[in-house]
C-alpha cells in the first residue's frame, strides 16, 4: 500500500476522482462556500452526521462529486482514539466495494497523534493475511492520499508513520505464519532480504558457530528439534563507527510446545506467535531501512523451536550459558529466557549505549496487564522512562514493572548458579530478574509482550507490536548519552 502526502484544498475535493473520499470533520468546523463545506454544514445541521466522535455519513456517488464513495467522519477534537474509531466505522461502510484508491482529507491541521492514528488505523483495517490461504484475494487498497492544510509541517511525522506501518506489517506477516512456514531458517531469510537496503548488514550463525561461542543455554532449547537453530545479527549503520549502538534482542521461538514440560493442547496453536519479539526486531529494521536515520542499531535474534523428543533438555538438567553461569532447568517451558540470556551476553561485544530485549515471555504479564500495555522492566530509570514515553507517542503503550532484588530469591538453587524459574507468584518479574543477571555491562530493559503481540478469539492475529514503540524510542530517545 502506497501512501502520499498532499496539501488540502477544499475546492478540489469535489473534482477528485477516487474510489473513496474520506473527510474528517472537526468539532469546530466552520463552513466556507466550496461544495464540500456546504455539504458538511447541511449534514451537521440536519443531524445526518451526528456530532459525536466516530460517527459517519456514507454517501454513494454524491451529486457534484467525482468520488464513488464520500464518507464524512466526525472526528471531534481529533484525538487518536476518535480518529481510529472513525477510520474503523468508515472502512466498514466501503470495504465491500474493495476500493483501490482512497483519500483522507483533514479539514483542519491534525495533531501528531491524530495523523498517526489515521495512517495506522487505515493500515490495520485493510490488512489481510494471505500467505497460506488459497482463496483469499488480499488487500485491494493500493493508493492512499493523505491531505492536510499544511503538508510541510507534518512531512517528517508522516514519513515515520508510514515507515512504522511497513515495519508493523512485516512483523504481522511473520507472526501470523504457521510454524512450518516460519522456521528459524525462514526468519534468517527475512533478515538476509533486509540486507538489500542501504546501511544494513546481516550475519547468520548456525549450530556450529553457536556451539563455538559457548551458547549452551540457547543450544539446550534447540536440541529437541530437527529444525536447526539460527542466531541472526543485523546491523544498521547510520552514524559514525564511534557512536555506540542501541541493541534490540528478540526472542525467536518459532514454535513453543513447552518441550518436556509440555503445554496443554488447548490454544497451543498460538505458540507460533512465540517469535513475535523476533518479528518486531525485523519490523524495526524494515522501518529503519526506509527512514535511513543517523543512528546505529544492532538487532539480535536467537531463533529455534522448543519441542519434546529423546534429545530434549529435561527438567533438572544443568546447562552452561555463554556468560559461564550455570542454569538449572526446572521447567523446559521457561525456554525464552534461556535463549535470551545468551543473546544478552553476546550483546556486550557491541559496547552498546542501551539494550532492549523483546519477548512473549510470560503468561503472568498477561494476567498483570492484559492486552493493553506491554510490561517494561528496567533498573535504569532514564531508559524505562524513555520507553514509556515512546509508548505514549507511538500509541503502542507499555507500563513500568518492579525489579526489586527480593524477587530473585526464588531463583536460588543448590545445583547451579541460578534456576530458570521461581514460584508462580510474580512470574513476569522473576523472569525479568533472571535476565537481569546477564546485563551488568550496559543499561538494559526487558519488554514482555506476551499480552500485546497477538490477539486471540475472533480477531486472532499478530498485532505487530511493539514495532512502533521501539521505532519512536530509537529515533527520539536513543541518541548518544540519552540512555546512560
Amino acid at each position: 500500500m502506497n501512501f502520499e502526502l498532499h496539501s488540502f484544498n477544499p475546492s478540489s475535493v469535489s473534482t477528485e476522482k477516487t474510489d473513496v473520499s474520506l473527510v474528517f470533520v472537526p468539532h469546530d468546523f466552520q463552513p466556507a462556500k466550496d461544495a464540500l463545506s456546504v455539504l458538511v454544514a447541511k449534514a451537521l445541521k440536519s443531524g445526518d452526521l451526528s456530532a459525536k466522535a466516530g460517527q459517519v455519513l456514507h454517501i454513494y456517488r454524491p451529486v457534484g462529486f467525482a468520488a464513488t464513495h464520500l464518507v464524512l467522519v466526525f472526528a471531534a477534537a481529533g484525538a487518536a482514539n476518535d480518529v481510529r474509531q472513525g477510520i474503523g466505522a468508515a472502512w466498514a461502510c466501503v470495504k465491500a466495494s474493495r476500493p483501490k484508491q482512497l483519500s483522507l482529507h483533514f479539514l483542519q491541521q491534525p495533531s501528531a497523534p491524530g495523523l498517526r492514528a489515521a495512517i495506522a488505523g487505515l493500515a490495520e483495517q485493510t490488512y489481510t493475511y494471505t500467505t497460506t490461504k488459497s482463496d483469499e484475494p488480499g488487500r485491494t487498497l493500493a493508493q492512499v492520499v493523505v491531505a492536510v492544510p499544511d503538508d510541510l509541517a507534518v512531512s517528517t511525522l508522516f514519513k515515520r508513520a508510514v515507515a512504522a506501518v511497513h515495519g508493523v506489517e512485516l512483523a504481522k506477516e511473520w507472526g501470523n505464519r504457521p510454524a512450518n512456514y516460519a522456521t528459524p531458517t525462514h526468519l534468517a531469510g527475512v533478515a538476509k532480504a533486509l540486507a538489500k537496503f542501504d546501511r544494513i548488514k546481516v550475519n547468520i550463525l548456525g549450530p556450529k558457530e553457536v556451539a563455538q561461542l559457548g551458547m549452551g543455554a540457547f543450544q539446550a532449547v534447540a536440541q529437541g528439534s530437527d529444525e536447526p537453530l539460527r542466531f541472526i545479527e543485523l546491523r544498521y549503520q547510520g552514524a559514525g563507527k564511534a557512536v555506540a549502538p542501541c541493541v534490540l534482542v528478540g526472542k525467536g521461538i518459532t514454535f513453543d510446545s513447552g518441550g518436556i514440560s509440555i503445554k496443554p493442547a488447548a490454544e497451543m496453536d498460538e505458540m507460533k506467535y512465540d517469535m513475535c519479539g523476533a518479528a518486531s526486531v525485523l519490523g524495526v529494521f524494515r522501518a529503519l531501512a526506509e527512514l535511513q536515520p543517523e543512528i546505529n542499531v544492532v538487532g539480535l535474534i536467537a531463533s529455534c523451536e522448543n519441542l519434546p523428543s529423546s534429545r530434549s533438555v529435561k527438567p533438572g538438567d544443568v546447562v552452561t550459558s555463554m556468560s559461564g553461569q550455570t542454569i538449572e532447568v526446572l521447567n523446559t517451558d521457561a525456554e525464552g529466557r534461556l535463549v535470551l540470556c545468551d543473546a544478552l551476553t553476546y550483546a556486550e561485544r557491541f559496547k552498546p549505549q542501551a539494550v532492549v530485549d523483546i519477548a512473549t515471555l510470560t503468561g503472568a504479564c498477561v494476567i498483570a496487564l492484559g492486552g493493553v500495555r506491554s510490561g517494561v522492566f528496567s533498573a535504569h530509570d532514564p531508559l524505562s522512562k524513555a520507553l514509556v514515553a515512546a509508548g505514549e507517542s507511538s500509541q503502542d503503550l507499555c507500563w513500568p514493572m518492579p525489579l526489586d532484588d527480593a524477587y530473585a530469591e526464588g531463583l536460588k538453587t543448590s545445583f547451579a548458579d541460578v534456576a530458570n524459574v521461581a514460584g508462580r507468584a510474580g512470574g513476569a518479574i522473576t523472569a525479568a530478574k533472571f535476565l537481569q543477571r546477564f546485563t551488568a555491562q550496559y543499561p538494559w530493559a526487558h519488554l514482555d509482550v506476551a499480552g500485546t503481540a497477538w490477539k486471540s478469539g475472533a480477531t486472532k492475529g499478530a498485532t505487530g507490536r511493539p514495532v512502533s514503540l521501539l521505532l519512536d524510542w530509537l529515533l527520539d530517545a536513543s541518541m548518544p548519552g540519552s540512555a546512560t
